[in-house]
């Protein structure tokens, strides 16, 4: 692998920090709990988090200021070739990206930054309704299909480190059973990705927490639940996004109680965000700690946050400025204190990969009070079962609005209510990842749930056509088996294959991973500027609009 002279002397540190422009970039696979190149080097990550805030409105549902819109990060050619020198200068080798439109083309930004030796870790999640809700968490067609369109636009690319099948879903104790969810998660990804030959790892990103349930969180997301010591179900790298070192601090102030939590792991570590700015300016001397010998044993390097200004609850992170026309950019003193660290990092290339061994998977953890998700995960989710039960439900949701997602939350609620008041149950679609029980249509799409309680109230009402309009969002289906006892036989025989573990599949009418902008991938990146809406508007309609669902469960009589 060739390199400019530029940077020929930060190359001999290690195989893994090539960041050469004219090579092609090697594949990089977890062996044993560490990481390393084709030619079988060491593997650390060296990385900065690359995305443009979208825009963020601050509120009390909104603790994080989390964005609620995106803007794509590999969607802009120009933009790229025009970081590219800066992301070298750094000395990076690996950026991540926290959402992308599967719809846009990204061939010009994956192909700059492979030319020039860096990876990119991909989240699969999406801002708002294109993830999974904390408070209400659910596995389902719309959010499995979204991730693996994802997974099919970039599947091309040879620089996919890795995807992230969540980012700080979990957030604390009381919220440990979403745990289940993001766990069936990473089994159906890491399915997928090896049906389609993938070498991409599966990974999560974990926000820093106490270690009553932060521990039990990593080991339960790298246990086997089958007791066989298979990581059909495990994740390949764990990431901690870990603002514990401010100012010039010191290993034993700072990680060596991190160090210690994580001594036994059983799979990759890495810092998936850092760099705390409480106390400026940042002068990152925690780069000298986290690749050195005293850390290597356990963490394979990080991704300091951030190369774009971002804003937070602490202050504005950020290591450059962009110009207003987005033609210039103006490196701050981050910028060239990290330069500065990264340059200087020389990480041990130890152990060999011949001496790195194989994963074991142990048994998963068990539930305590700080510990609530089960062992039982809920099922791969089924397009096409989903779908032949909505052909057979006698009524059907055909919302009056093309934005349906503001409605299928409050419509679940009232339907299920209604359904309460009589008696009956909306157990079918309610997920439970505590007892680990999961309803026969839970792992649909959100509106087919909403179709199926519909048609609960429709039958229990006489088949009466007004019990199925709900504010003229629903429509008898002619079509559908005519009594109770025939709808429901139509609708276990359709689900009667959606249940336990499979390999996913993308239904046959999905997206296709056809580019809808120019080839070349430049321009300003505009179109990127505001929330995406996909050709489906059901694929990215996430697990938002259950929220309102959960929070009334009250008024349901769940069996």
């Amino acid at each position: 692998m060739r390199a400019s002279s530029r940077f020929a002397a930060g190359l001999a540190l290690a195989g893994s920090f090539l960041t050469g422009v004219d090579a092609a970039i090697q594949t990089v696979t977890r062996n044993g709990r560490y990481l390393y190149t084709a030619d079988g080097n060491r593997f650390y990550i060296k990385g900065v988090a690359y995305q443009e805030q979208g825009a963020v409105v601050a509120s009390a549902s909104n603790p994080f200021l989390e964005p609620s819109t995106f803007i794509d990060p590999l969607a802009d050619g120009t933009a790229c070739t025009r970081d590219l020198p800066y992301l070298q200068q750094l000395g990076v080798n690996t950026i991540r990206a926290y959402s992308v439109n599967s719809s846009l083309n990204h061939d010009s930004c994956m192909q700059t930054f492979s030319n020039a030796g860096i990876y990119t870790i991909i989240d699969l999640s999406l801002p708002g309704n294109g993830s999974m809700d904390r408070n209400a968490p659910t596995w389902t067609t719309n959010l499995l299909d979204l991730y693996i369109e994802t997974i099919n636009v970039f599947s091309k690319f040879n620089n996919v480190l890795a995807y992230n099948v969540g980012n700080e879903v979990i957030i604390q104790p009381n919220g440990t059973a979403a745990a289940t969810f993001v766990k069936a998660a990473a089994r159906d990804v890491k399915a997928y990705l090896n049906s389609i030959k993938s070498s991409a790892l599966v990974g999560y990103a974990s926000i820093d927490g106490d270690a009553t349930w932060l521990d039990p969180l990593a080991n339960y997301l790298s246990c086997d639940p089958s007791g066989s010591n298979s990581g059909a179900a495990a994740i390949d790298l764990f990431g901690l996004n870990n603002y514990e070192w401010c100012g010039n601090s010191t290993f034993e102030a700072s990680y060596a109680g991190t160090e210690g939590n994580f001594a036994g792991y059983n799979v990759a570590a890495y810092f998936s965000e850092y760099g705390c700015i409480t106390s400026p300016p940042r002068l990152w001397t925690e780069v000298g700690a986290l690749f050195s010998s005293q850390m290597s044993p356990v963490w394979s390097g990080g991704v300091a946050f951030s190369y774009f200004p971002a804003t937070s609850v602490q202050g504005q992170f950020g290591m450059v400025t962009i110009s207003t026309d987005g033609s210039t950019v103006t490196p701050s003193s981050d910028f060239t204190n990290l330069q500065t660290q990264y340059a200087a990092a020389s990480p041990p290339n130890s152990p060999s990969q011949s001496a790195a061994g194989t994963t074991s998977y142990p048994s998963c953890p068990q539930q305590n009070s700080t510990w609530l998700a089960s062992n039982t995960l809920p099922p791969t989710p089924n397009f096409a079962a989903c779908q032949c039960l909505e052909n057979n439900l006698s009524c059907q949701f055909t919302p009056t609005t093309s934005n349906y997602t503001a409605i299928v939350g409050s419509l679940l609620n009232y339907a299920c209510s209604l359904i309460g008041q009589a008696g009956g149950t909306c157990a079918a679609i309610s997920s439970d990842g505590t007892t680990g029980t999961y309803g026969a249509v839970s792992e649909c799409d959100p509106t087919i749930m909403l179709s199926y309680v519909m048609s609960e109230y429709y039958i229990a009402n006489g088949a009466n056509a007004q019990s199925c309009s709900f504010g003229g969002n629903g429509t008898v289906n002619s079509k559908a088996p005519s009594s109770a006892s025939a709808a429901n036989a139509a609708a276990t025989s359709c689900l009667a294959s959606a249940t336990g573990a499979s390999v996913p599949t993308l239904p046959a009418d999905a997206p296709s991973a056809t580019v809808t902008t120019s080839s070349s991938g430049s321009g300003s990146g505009s179109s990127n500027a505001a929330s995406v809406v996909l050709a489906d508007a059901r694929t990215l309609m996430g697990m938002g609009v259950l929220v309102a669902a959960g929070i009334a469960s009250g008024l349901w009589t769940i069996a």
